[in-house]
């Protein structure tokens, strides 16, 4: 890994560019095809070779509505390290509570203005957002992981 990262961050934001317009789809991780917030990233982390191939087993759409266990956190800290919000780089991942745990994230594509890509169910696909202006994202609490860096 090159100390900047510049290369390998930009294969991150052009592999999820590459995914917008997918159908939303839960445990989906097929571009074009079907995706949802937690397989997406992994699936364009794994391409980009930031990290290796990783399945999270199953889960529940509704996990954060009914449960307190941090999974989805549990996941991007086997491979991230968190970070301050105001640092995020292109290719970091953020992540927002949804219900009682912290369970939706986007990798970030833009960082002025702030956008990410993300698996969003309620605009039925993947999609770039701009942070500031999405008014479900910035009403919520954030937190901000690089996978560049010790974990």
């Amino acid at each position: 890994m090159r100390p900047d990262n510049a290369e390998e961050r930009a294969a991150v934001v052009a592999e999820a560019s590459s995914w917008l317009r997918t159908p939303y789809h839960h445990h989906g991780r097929v571009k074009g095809v079907g995706a949802d917030c937690a397989q997406m990233p992994l699936a364009v982390f794994e391409a980009a070779g930031i990290i290796p191939p990783t399945d999270v087993g199953p889960y529940s759409p509704q996990w954060h509505l009914h449960h307190s266990e941090e999974r989805y956190l549990g996941w991007i800290l086997k491979f991230a390290r968190e970070i301050e919000p105001a640092t995020v780089g292109l290719g970091d991942f953020l992540v927002w509570r949804f219900g009682r745990t912290f369970s939706h994230g986007g990798i970030v594509t833009g960082v002025a203005p702030l956008t990410v890509v993300h698996a969003l169910a309620r605009a039925r696909m993947v999609t770039v957002d701009h942070v500031a202006l999405h008014s479900e994202l910035s009403r919520r609490p954030m937190r901000a992981f690089s996978p560049w860096g010790t974990p």
